[in-house]
Order: C-alpha cells, then structure tokens, then sequence
C-alpha cells in the first residue's frame, strides 16, 4: 500500500463529512416529501425558503428551478446547506420527524446548490442603476447577503473586507468537514458577478475612515461581527491558543498546524467542538473538553454533542481552568477547580461556584481555548446605541445613525447568533437600505 503524504492525510482527516447525494438518491429523498400547505419547515427557517417548492423541482429534475428557488430566499444557500442546524430548525420541524426520518432537507438544498455552482449558472443579473452607493463593512455571511441584495436591485454596492479573504467565519471559522473553503469563496465570487466591488485588506479606523463613507456613499451597513476570544485572566494564558486561529489554521495551512498528544479544550460551544474534532483528527491521542458547568448548560447544538462523543473526546464538566503549567516553554498541564452550580445569572443558566481546595491537574501538552468572542469595538468607537454590549438596531435594521444599518452576530442581542440568522439580517436590511434609498412613488 502506498503511503499517504502526511500533508494529504490532514486534508483527508477534515474532507466534508457527508458525500453528496447521487442524482438517483437525491430523487428518492425527494420523492419521500409530503409537499406540506404552509409547511412547518418553511416557517423554521429563518431565510423562509419555500422547501416543499425546491424538493419538488429535485423530484422533477429542474435543479435550476429549485436552486434559483432557494437562492431568492437565501443568496448563501451552499453555506446554509452544510452549516444549517437543520436538525434544530427546518428537518427539525419536518412532519415526518414524529415518526419516521426527516426529509434531509439540507443535503438536497445541497444537492441543488451544487448543481449551479457544478456548472457556473449564474441565476441573477443587477437591475438597472439606481445611482445609490452603499457601503458594507465586513464580507461575513450578514454583508455578503446585504451586498448581494442590493446588488440585485440596481444599487452600487462596495464591500470593505479588512482581511485578505472574504466570507467570515464561513471562509476562517469553519472546519471544512462542514464546510469546506472553497464553497465559501464560491459564493463570495457569485456575489461579484452581480457587480459587488470587493475591496480586501480594508479595516474602517484603519484603512478608511466613517467620515469617508458617510461622504462618499448613501447608506453603510455594518456586519462586523464579532471580536476576539476574551483573556481566561489565569496564570499561563500566554501558552493558550485561540480556538479560532487554530480552526483557521486548519482551513489555511493544516500541514503546519502544530497538533500536541494530549489536548484539552475550554469551551462548551460549537466553535470548542470543532476545536476538539481538529484535535482529534488530526492525531491527538486524547482529547478533553473543560466546562465549568455540566452538559445541560452546554451552548452546543445536541447533534454536535452527540456527534464528538462519537468522536471518541472526554469530558471534563462543573471545570473551571485557573493555571497553565508549563517546563521551558513546553506545556505540562492544566490545574483546574472543581465547581457547583449556584443561582441562576444574567445568562439564564446556573452560575457557576468554585469550590475550595478542590484543585486537581488534567495532563495536557496543549491548551485551545473557545469561550465565545468579546463584544464589538466599533460600537464604541462610532458611539452607536448598544444593548447588551451588541449594536442597537430598530425593526428595520437601522443604528442609532441615521442611514447607518447592521446585522449578524454584531446585533444578536438575543437568541443564538448563526450563519442562516446573519443571512436573514443582511436580506431583510438590504430591503430596508432600498426603501429609503429609493421610495415608492
């Protein structure tokens, strides 16, 4: 047998879980859907595609109808497929799901998806010039989605990006086992065809300045989204990686991500969980996720849970990490506190109470931390309302400055912040960015 390249085994490791469906499996799948009236998958999710619509172009072998279908709902369609919580919301809500299995509504969103993008069909033109600029700060999933409707009202969009990629989280975020790479470049270039100026490398306080844009174009939508990972403040901090440099790492350059034998995960969240498959699959031999309160509290979804237990990752609950021990630079351990859970906090959940004297040490020759990302600093720094620490917003998308709207993780207050959420945001702010820009007469 032929040995593998290590660096292609790595890439192998992270290959996109699921395989595509044939044409014959996506047919049968398709052929299996009720075809509700009003039905309860179109109402779960959040972009509000017309599912029974698109499945029924699959079983008639229009996949450019059903793609455009789902397109005109959510321009990230290819994202959402693969990143969905499709068993929280759409294949959650199924009428099958009682009973039998759900219609697996994301792999045939997919399955059309892949069709267009397969065979470089570009569903959507511009309409004709308005003659209105719009700015968007931030090539994430809520400005791609922002841009790309304007877009395709006729409006001049220019999106400032201040990495060197576009596409967010969707682009450096996400473990290719769930989305690889180059579906998310896919889409940010379907946005360009409709004439999106993309301008990368472009941080607004840095590159260009809120005065330039308030001068220079006639409404900014701002899909920021959100900062860095907050400091754990222990002793040791400065031996902790950043989960999401290590997730990055992985997309952009897994031959050089350093992967140690023993590696322990702070963080309860999906962003910890694909910490830990990384780890995992990429040749840790034992793998620990830390929390400080117990898996009922855990802001994973239930299905990525279930899915790294199968992984074969510990756990290490009521955790709370309070040093790094480390010999010559070389990471030793992580000592720890034993924890029980006390009254109810701002979060909702029960707060968690360190318990003296309990201190212990989890082997460990690598620390990841994921404990979710600060708030964001433009707020401050454009003196924008704020709630919670997110960016204030009223019904219609707008800041507390007049012609300045956001959306996505950056506004998300309230619920769980995700990439079809932030889609919607930038939709429905897209609307409300023409209304103004172009009243109805």
């Amino acid at each position: 047998m032929t040995d593998i390249p290590q660096s292609a085994a790595r890439r192998n490791a992270l290959d996109e879980l699921l395989p595509p469906l044939t044409r014959n499996e996506a047919a049968v799948e398709a052929a299996r859907c009720l075809m509700c009236y009003d039905a309860p998958c179109t109402h779960a999710c959040p972009t509000h595609i017309d599912i029974p619509k698109f499945i029924k172009k699959i079983a008639t072998e229009n996949l450019r109808g059903s793609a455009r279908t789902i397109l005109e709902s959510n321009l990230l369609g290819a994202t959402c497929a693969r990143v969905c919580p499709v068993q929280e919301l759409c294949e959650g809500a199924c009428v099958l799901s009682a009973e039998h299995k759900p219609i697996a509504i994301g792999r045939l969103q997919r399955h059309a998806m892949d069709f267009v993008s397969n065979n470089r069909i570009q569903l959507f033109q511009p309409a004709s010039s308005t003659g209105q600029k719009v700015a968007i700060i931030g090539a994430g999933p809520a400005g791609l989605s922002c841009a790309g409707e304007l877009a395709k009202r006729g409006h001049r969009v220019t999106l400032f990006e201040k990495r060197d990629l576009a596409g967010g989280l969707s682009t450096y975020g996400i473990i290719g086992l769930r989305e690889p790479i180059e579906i998310a470049l896919a889409e940010v270039a379907m946005i360009e065809k409709l004439g999106v100026k993309l301008e990368s490398g472009k941080e607004l306080g840095v590159d260009i300045t809120f005065a330039e844009l308030q001068a220079n174009f006639d409404a900014v939508f701002l899909g920021v989204g959100l900062g860095a990972t907050p400091a754990l403040g222990i002793p040791g901090e400065g031996h902790i990686i950043d989960g999401l440099d290590y997730i990055e790492q992985s997309e952009l350059a897994a031959r050089n991500l350093v992967v140690g034998q023993n590696v322990v995960v702070v963080g309860a969240g999906n962003t910890a969980i694909d910490c830990a498959t990384i780890a995992k699959r990429l040749g840790a031999g034992q793998v620990t996720m830390v929390y400080r309160r117990t898996e009922k509290e855990m802001t994973a979804y239930p299905h990525e849970y279930d899915f790294i237990k199968r992984e074969g990752v510990n756990f290490s609950f009521l955790t709370q990490p309070v040093r790094v021990h480390s010999e010559n630079g070389t990471v030793k351990s992580l000592e720890c506190l034993r924890m029980s859970l006390g009254a109810t906090d701002a979060s909702g959940r029960p707060s968690p109470q360190s318990i003296p004297g309990s201190e212990f040490l989890l082997a460990a020759d690598q620390v990841v931390k994921a404990i979710g990302q600060q708030k964001p600093s433009l707020a401050s720094q454009l003196k924008l309302k704020t709630e919670k620490g997110f960016i204030q917003v009223t019904a219609d998308f707008e800041t507390s400055i007049p012609g300045v709207y956001a959306g996505g993780d950056s506004i998300r207050a309230r619920g769980a912040a995700s990439t079809v959420m932030a889609v919607q945001d930038g939709k429905l702010a897209a609307r409300s960015i023409h209304e103004r820009l172009v009243p109805r007469g």
